[in-house]
């Protein structure tokens, strides 16, 4: 999948994965699409929890093991 930044949260546990993730938004522009890899199980709850709080899409979740990859659109208003 295409993306325009990347942020990399492997090892890291909760919130810190979240934190990076907004931080990493604030730097791109509306529709444009963050990848963040994570290694924390709960970051997949807190992910989806985020999005749905804030408006970002989750395009894709992809999980290698103990590595999670996601793909977050940056909500266009």
């Amino acid at each position: 999948m295409e993306f325009t930044k990347e942020v990399d949260a492997s090892g890291l546990n909760c919130p810190l994965p979240i934190l990076r993730c907004k931080k990493g938004l604030s730097e791109l522009e509306a529709a444009q699409v963050l990848k963040i890899i994570a290694t924390d199980p709960g970051s997949v709850k807190d992910f989806n929890a985020f999005c749905a709080q804030t408006g970002h899409t989750l395009l894709q979740l992809n999980q290698d093991g103990k590595t999670f990859t996601f793909y977050i659109k940056k909500r266009t208003d």
